[in-house]
C-alpha cells in the first residue's frame, strides 16, 4: 500500500509537469517576465493584500480546531503552527499530509495528543470543505449563466448543484445543532462541533476562499475584464481539481484550467502573479519560520518558543 501512495504521488507530480511545460512552452522567457511585469502596482499590492488576508483566516482554522479538541492554545501558537503547516503544505502536496507533519510537530511539543492532533487535521480539513463548498454554491446560484457557458452545463443542472453545494453546509450546522453522539459512516465517526464552532468553521472557510479568488482576480483584471464571481467560478473548479490530483500547490493545474476556461485572453503573466504571490512568497516566509522554531527549541532543550512564551513538551 505505501508503494502506490509513491506511485500516486509521482505520477501526480509528472502530471504537474506536463501540464506546466503545456502552459508555458508557448512562451519565451522574454514573453513570461514581459506578461509579468504588465500586471500594474496597484493590483500586485491588491493581490498581495488579499493573499494576506487569506492566511489570517487560515490561522482561524486551527484557532477553532484547538477548542474542538478542548485544548485551547493561545492564539499566536495557533497562528504560528497555522502559517507555517499551509505555507509549506501548500506547495507539498498532498496537504492533509504534508501541513499534517508539520502540526504535529508543533501541537505535540505544546502537549497535544497524536489523537488530538489527528482531530485538528480533520476539523480543519472539513472547514477547508465547508468554505469551497459555500463559495462555489453562491458563484454556481448568483452567476448561473456564467457558470453554464463555463461548465457547459443546462441551467437546471447548474442551479441545482449550487443549492446542492450550499445544502451540505446547511445540514452539518443542522447536525452540529442537534446531533449529540458521534455521527457514524460505515467505519468512519465524527464528534459533531458545538454549533458555535461549526459556525465559525463555515464563516472562516467561506471568507477564506473569497480571500484567494479577490486574489486571483486582482490578477487576472490586470489583463482582462473579468468580474469577481466569475473569478470565483472558475478558481472553485481550479482549486478542486488541484485538491483531487494532490498535485503540489495545485501546479500546472491551477494555470491550465483558468486558461482553458477563459481562453479569451493572455493571462499567463496575471497567472504567474498569483502564484508567486499566494505560493511562493508565503513558502518563503513559512521555510524561515520552520527553520527558526526548529532551532530556537533545540537551543532551549525542548521548550518551544511562540512570541517568547515557551511551552514544554
Amino acid at each position: 500500500m505505501r508503494n502506490w501512495k509513491y506511485v500516486i504521488a509521482a505520477a501526480a507530480v509528472g502530471l504537474a509537469a506536463f501540464l506546466l511545460y503545456r502552459t508555458l512552452s508557448r512562451y519565451s522567457l522574454d514573453q513570461l517576465v514581459a506578461a509579468v511585469a504588465a500586471v500594474p502596482v496597484p493590483r500586485l499590492l491588491g493581490a498581495m493584500g488579499f493573499a494576506a488576508a487569506s492566511y489570517l483566516s487560515l490561522t482561524f482554522f486551527d484557532y477553532l480546531a484547538l477548542h474542538y479538541v478542548k485544548r485551547p492554545l493561545p492564539y499566536r501558537k495557533a497562528a504560528l503552527a497555522s502559517f507555517t503547516a499551509l505555507s509549506l503544505g501548500h506547495n507539498i502536496g498532498l496537504a492533509a499530509l504534508s501541513s499534517g507533519a508539520v502540526r504535529y510537530r508543533f501541537y505535540n511539543r505544546w502537549g497535544l495528543k497524536t489523537g488530538e492532533v489527528a482531530k485538528v487535521i480533520v476539523f480543519c480539513g472539513i472547514t477547508v470543505g465547508l468554505g469551497l463548498l459555500v463559495l462555489g454554491g453562491a458563484a454556481l446560484l448568483l452567476r448561473s449563466g456564467l457558470a453554464v457557458e463555463i461548465t457547459g452545463l443546462t441551467r437546471p443542472v447548474v442551479l441545482a448543484l449550487g443549492a446542492g453545494c450550499l445544502a451540505l453546509p446547511a445540514l452539518y450546522l443542522i447536525l452540529s445543532a442537534f446531533l449529540r453522539t458521534p455521527l457514524t459512516i460505515r467505519r468512519w465517526s465524527l464528534e459533531m462541533p458545538p454549533l458555535k464552532l461549526a459556525i465559525g468553521q463555515v464563516v472562516v472557510g467561506s471568507v477564506n476562499f473569497a480571500f484567494v479568488a479577490a486574489c486571483l482576480h486582482q490578477a487576472l483584471a490586470a489583463v482582462a475584464d473579468v468580474a469577481y464571481p466569475g473569478v470565483a467560478s472558475v478558481y472553485v473548479i481550479a482549486n478542486a481539481t488541484a485538491l483531487v490530483s494532490h498535485v503540489p500547490g495545485g501546479l500546472g493545474v491551477i494555470e491550465s484550467v483558468v486558461m482553458y476556461l477563459l481562453p479569451q485572453k493572455d493571462l499567463i503573466g496575471p497567472l504567474l502573479v498569483f502564484r508567486f504571490v499566494y505560493f511562493l512568497v508565503p513558502l518563503v516566509l513559512g521555510s524561515i519560520l520552520f527553520a527558526v522554531t526548529e532551532l530556537v527549541y533545540r537551543r532551549k532543550g525542548g521548550a518551544y518558543v511562540a512570541d517568547g512564551i515557551g511551552a514544554k513538551a
